[in-house]
């Protein structure tokens, strides 16, 4: 055989075999090049995607498997099996290693509870965990987009001053990376989050009442995605500049083009699943009709009461769009539809109580609790006899008068307790020690010991509790009975006779009196909670100390250091 031929075999099998390796993909980057091209939430790409996830668990290859988890939460439809995926990959991200990867991971589940379920607590747990791994990264666009969702939930909650420095750190770190010379997919990136961070900075002036800058950074974004060569690819962001101008221009009482902005932009935020802008677009709507069609209006706020019994959705900006409802039907006189709204906010106000820590005071503040409790009763009992409310009213004034006498009785008893400890405190009544006890003629009360052994358990005894040895852990009436070279019998009988009490009550006894002086004299020990006050002096637990304090002293360790630095402090007054 030839070598031309020779060398032409060699060059077919290696190219039969290029062609098998890519017909049947053994390497990551042939398996992905299989999905790459899909559509967000495409379940078309998951066989592939899954393909990639099982080769990577095969090669215990984490990175990889991260990368895998990912894809398979950027094209599953189903919200909740993103959420499933996301927490498989936070497990691969935590196991390889690496914290840019893990940053990764924990934002990505953080965006999934944000975006999909619009759970804000857990997305904001979820970010934070993020922000402290990225720290110290170098992957810059991480770092920023981390910072960026932190600033998305301070947006959300009101704390739109501090959200403003996330959004111009962020506008400002994407706005240069679009002027760098990068991969097409990395610049689409980066110019979305450009976009991003300025409709984020349209909402945060929007909402501080700074309407000239909010109208220039709207202006500068239609120009900025009117002049891009890829104008459909942010179709969506632009709908949401056109929202942000239209709310601007709702507040500047131009209803005619806050009508048309708001309508051009409804149709992709509704055609893209974003429930809680469309609801506040629909809010706006009927903010703009108000004047000039009031059913019309009315109709909008019903469609955001729509999406909020759909999705359990609601946002504080547009809590008012309940409190129309409820007018509106109230001077209709309909009890009926007065009491359902009255009901649905309601359900707001409690689904934002458990977001906002802050804000059950804004929204007590703005409409009442009580009085819109009240005021459901009323529609939902309007048939009652006034003596039955009368009743009702007596009954919570008996029970709240019972409380409050049992709360100052208690207060009292306490108060009472703790100057009668005062007083022994500071009179030196209280202690339990040997020549505080023992009577003058020894020999004579202790008649089953001789003197001999009396005298000398007097005088152990007393170095025992100069030494403060009843602190010592693991203390035993064996092991002290060694220690003073005696036997158990003799000394149970000593302490049973001296002290008229048995060695356990005498050893918590002595540990009580030295832990109630020092709790009075050393104001550092007031520092300590209970539990570590029980550990600095030997107990098992907390309940154990509490329980012999209160037993010895007649009240609570917790209400003896509370009304000695109430004291102290009145003192220093």
């Amino acid at each position: 055989m030839s070598c031309f031929k020779k060398i032409s075999i060699v060059v077919l099998i290696a190219v039969i075999f290029n062609c098998l390796r890519a017909s049947n993909p053994s390497d990551y980057t042939a398996i992905r090049k299989n999905y790459e091209n899909f559509k967000k939430n495409d379940k078309k790409a998951l066989p592939y995607v899954n393909s990639y996830i099982k080769k990577a668990k095969k090669e215990s290859n984490f990175p990889k498997l991260v990368q895998g988890y990912r894809d398979a939460v950027l094209f599953n439809s189903s919200a909740y099996q993103k959420l499933v995926y996301s927490d498989s990959m936070i497990y691969a991200a935590l196991r390889s290693g690496d914290e840019d990867l893990i940053s990764t991971a924990y934002l990505g589940k953080g965006i999934i509870y944000y975006s999909d379920f619009k759970r804000f607590k857990p997305a904001l747990d979820e970010y934070v965990k993020a922000y402290q791994y990225s720290k110290d990264t170098n992957d810059k666009y991480l770092k920023h987009k981390v910072i960026y969702h932190l600033g998305m939930v301070k947006n959300y909650l009101g704390y739109y001053e501090e959200a403003l420095t996330h959004f111009i750190e962020c506008a400002g770190f994407f706005e240069t990376k679009t002027k760098e010379n990068l991969h097409t997919n990395e610049l689409y990136n980066n110019t979305r989050g450009y976009f991003n961070s300025l409709h984020q900075l349209t909402i945060c002036y929007g909402n501080t009442q700074q309407y000239v800058k909010a109208d220039s950074i709207i202006t500068l974004a239609f120009a900025k995605i009117d002049k891009s060569d890829k104008t459909h690819d942010f179709l969506i962001e632009r709908s949401y500049f056109l929202k942000s101008r239209g709310i601007l221009n709702l507040c500047l009482n131009n209803y005619e083009g806050a009508t048309n902005d708001l309508n051009q932009a409804l149709h992709n935020i509704i055609r893209v699943g974003d429930f809680e802008w469309a609801s506040i677009i629909y809010y706006n709507l009927g903010r703009s009709h108000l004047k000039f069609d009031h059913d019309k209006a009315i109709n909008y706020f019903q469609k955001v009461d729509s999406i909020f019994t759909k999705h359990r959705f609601v946002v504080p900006r547009i809590r008012n769009n309940y409190e129309f409802l409820i007018n509106h039907y109230k001077e209709k006189k309909n009890i009926e539809r007065q009491l359902y709204y009255t009901n649905q906010l309601l359900k707001a106000d409690s689904l934002l109580s458990k977001d906002f820590t802050y804000l059950s005071l804004k929204i007590h503040r703005e409409y009442d609790r009580q009085s819109l409790l009240d005021q459901k009763k009323g529609l939902e009992k309007s048939n009652f006899n006034r003596t039955m409310l009368a009743s009702v009213l007596l009954l919570l004034i008996i029970i709240l008068l019972i409380y409050y006498i049992f709360y100052f009785r208690k207060r009292r008893e306490v108060k009472l307790k703790y100057l009668a400890l005062l007083n022994t405190l500071n009179d030196d009544q209280r202690g339990i020690g040997v020549e505080r006890n023992i009577p003058k003629s020894a020999a004579e009360s202790n008649r089953k010991l001789t003197d001999t052994i009396t005298l000398d358990l007097i005088e152990k005894f007393k170095i025992f509790e100069e030494n403060k040895d009843f602190l010592k852990p693991g203390l035993t009436q064996n092991k002290l009975a060694v220690r003073m070279k005696t036997n158990t019998n003799y000394l149970s009988k000593f302490i049973n006779q001296s002290k008229g009490m048995n060695f356990t009550r005498y050893i918590a006894e002595l540990r009580i009196e030295y832990i109630t002086k020092l709790l009075y004299t050393e104001r550092k020990y007031l520092n300590y909670n209970i539990e570590a006050i029980a550990e600095e002096f030997g107990y098992a637990n907390r309940q154990s100390f509490s329980d012999q304090f209160f037993e010895i002293n007649g009240i609570r360790p917790i209400d003896f250091v509370k009304r000695r630095k109430a004291e102290i402090e009145n003192d220093n007054d």
